[in-house]
């Protein structure tokens, strides 16, 4: 399975989150906010990133322009409860663009989708 950093702002999401993708066994960090969020992919190494839009004191979508400048492979996911950011120009930095919601079901899929993806990479087999 893959190492996944959460990054949302709000502890209640980075909760379900944890404990719903550690159960499918996938090793899980959190982090609530952008705040040295490059050193911190750096010293976690993740497979993936799950970013939220809304980070208080940070812009997700800026955050996600700065993690594309020195992280271009690393698969990421904007998961936010504003649809409207998935029409951001900044947005297509992401791999995939998914609605919050306490039913993960997308989130779940898309996860895979991405993690099979790098895998695949990885291997240099095309996806």
């Amino acid at each position: 399975m893959a190492r996944i950093l959460i990054v949302d702002a709000d502890k209640d999401i980075r909760g379900l989150f944890s404990i719903e993708l550690s159960e499918q066994g996938h090793e899980v960090i959190t982090a609530g906010s952008c705040h040295k969020l490059g050193k911190r992919i750096e010293i976690s190494r993740p497979d993936l990133l799950i970013l939220d839009v809304n980070l208080g004191e940070c812009d997700g979508l800026d955050a996600l322009q700065e993690i594309r400048r020195y992280h271009a492979g690393l698969p990421i996911i904007i998961c936010s409860v504003y649809d409207c950011c998935r029409y951001d120009l900044t947005a297509p930095a992401a791999d995939y663009f998914v609605i919050k919601s306490y039913d993960l079901t997308e989130l779940k899929t898309k996860i895979n989708r991405a993690v099979e993806a790098r895998e695949s990479t990885l291997h240099g087999v095309a996806v």
